[in-house]
């Protein structure tokens, strides 16, 4: 064999020897014996099946979460979406009836504003509850379930002071929510928001939150007259333009408000949403279901919340109760019964009344006619309690205009009264004119309040742009028309004494009572 052939099968055992070694370590290092892809399903299918963790401190939880998926499922069913049309036919554009077609170019047809809201069922034979400014005004309101269904709703009724309106669909078998108890509800208590927020595309949307705080007073709202009721429930649960209306329900799944308003700078959810508590839109429900308007009886009062100066004038451990403002009737049954201005009402048959939207309630919805034991409390630790026949909630009567024929020319004196905090004037015959201030008003214009002062606490106006001047008609139950009778009433006040004023302002041409503690004594 030739050197070079001997050298070829060299070469080639020494390959053979490559192979077979290559072929022992693979075995030895368990390589993998598949393709990539082989190798990516395998690794796919184990990640697939691993089982999801066991976290015993999860467990509640969890609990949680699915009572909330629970109560959504039961609670969504029962929601409605509802839209409304109202036409508004514009003037401009339009020529004299008849001459239409002399001048074709300048028809205007009326112009559709259209809204959205949310409302909830109240009966499986088609009743609706929502708010009424989601259907006041509208010529056609449809509704449409969570099926995709819809109908045309009549409105049965609705009251603007409680924005609480009743509609009816002509539809059978329909799944009704349970009415809780909105007195029961405690704050802390986690409850969810049902709606629709923001129209058409974010229909029948859920929200969860806590009841934040309850009794709350909500002021400038749209639409409330002199016989507004205003004891909101506060929550954070998201509440947005379009969830007017929806149910507010516990986890239990009662409802236990009707989302109405929001607190927003920018017209959208920042934390702060507001419902009527049910209790209250349950007895509006009723009187327009069964009678188709709502009966209304009041005592015939101006009221307000006690402040701590109500509180400590009339000797009261708590700051708690509503204070009569005024009586601004002269045939007013608080008047009749004895009732005065400045009175501290702290209970009606015999229940503690604690706040304004309570007190509305409980009289509120109780008939004209009806007599009722109010219990009221004055300066010097009195208490008494007053027999009350209620009449007819209306709003009230116009007080008469100013006598010109007043000959009073006491000469303002702009004296500062440093314990009240302000600067006053007489109420001259051009003053009462130009003012339009009746003779029994007649007293001391505030023409200016310190700030920071005490009269500046408690809001007395001496500015024509924000409703002022306001008139000091008496201190203590007696009458001031000259810097001097207002002095003197001042220096018979000890040191950190709380007097009471009775205020006119002729802007709104009502009165009030506050109550101020003075300065110390220059």
């Amino acid at each position: 064999m030739s050197a070079r052939s001997l050298n070829w099968v060299k070469f080639g055992g020494l390959v053979a020897l490559a192979f077979a070694l290559g072929l022992l370590f693979a075995g030895l290092l368990d390589l993998p014996n598949r393709s990539a892809a082989q190798q990516q399903g395998r690794q796919a299918a184990a990640i697939a099946s691993v089982p999801p963790p066991s976290i015993p401190a999860a467990r509640p939880l969890q609990d949680l979460s699915e009572a909330f998926a629970s109560v959504a499922e039961h609670v969504k069913p029962s929601v409605v979406y509802i839209r409304s049309q109202r036409q508004e036919h514009a003037a401009r554009g339009r020529v004299p009836p008849g001459m239409e077609r002399l001048f074709p170019n300048f028809k205007h047809p009326p112009d559709i504003e259209e809204g959205s809201g949310s409302g909830f069922i109240i009966s499986a034979d088609g009743y609706v509850l929502t708010n009424n400014h989601v259907v006041e005004g509208a010529d056609q309101v449809t509704v449409r379930l969570l099926d995709n269904r819809e109908f045309k709703a009549k409105v049965i009724g609705s009251d603007p002071n409680t924005d609480v309106a009743v509609l009816k669909i002509d539809a059978k078998g329909l799944p009704p929510l349970s009415l809780g108890n909105s007195d029961d509800s405690r704050v802390g208590e986690w409850v969810l928001a049902v709606g629709n927020p923001l129209g058409e595309n974010l229909t029948f949307t859920v929200t969860q939150g806590i009841i934040s705080a309850k009794g709350r007073a909500l002021t400038g709202l749209p639409g409330r007259g002199q016989g507004s009721i205003q004891d909101f429930i506060q929550t954070d649960a998201a509440i947005n333009p379009g969830n007017s209306g929806g149910p507010l329900v516990s986890v239990q799944g009662a409802v236990i408000g009707i989302n109405s308003a929001i607190a927003s700078e920018t017209g959208f959810n920042v934390g702060y949403g507001f419902a009527i508590p049910i209790n209250l839109a349950r007895v509006v429900m009723t009187q327009i279901i069964e009678t188709g308007r709502v009966h209304r009886a009041a005592l015939g009062v101006a009221i307000d919340n006690v402040s701590i100066n109500d509180a400590q004038y009339v000797g009261l451990p708590e700051i708690s109760g509503v204070v009569v403002k005024d009586i601004p009737s002269s045939d007013s049954p608080a008047r009749a019964a004895g009732i005065q201005p400045g009175d501290i009402i702290v209970s009606v048959d015999g229940k503690p009344v604690e706040r304004v939207g309570q007190l509305q309630q409980v009289i509120g919805f109780r008939k004209p006619g009806d007599m009722v034991k109010v219990e009221i409390a004055r300066k010097g630790g009195i208490r008494k309690v007053l027999n009350v026949r209620l009449q007819e909630l209306s709003e009230p009567a116009q007080v008469a205009s100013a006598d010109e024929n007043d000959d009073s020319t006491t000469a303002p004196t702009g004296a500062a009264m440093n314990r009240l905090g302000i600067s006053v004037e007489p109420v001259t015959a051009d003053v009462a004119r130009q003012l339009q201030i009746p003779p029994v008003a007649r007293g001391l214009v505030v023409t200016e309040v310190t700030p920071g002062g005490p009269a500046w606490d408690v809001g007395l106006l001496d500015d024509p742009q924000r409703g002022g001047p306001d008139v000091i008609v008496s201190i203590e139950g007696r009458a001031v028309r000259t810097d001097a009778e207002l002095r003197g009433v001042l220096n018979q006040q000890k040191k950190g004494a709380i007097v009471s004023l009775q205020i006119y302002n002729p802007r709104t041409q009502t009165r009030r009572v506050e109550r101020v503690r003075l300065n110390d004594a220059p």
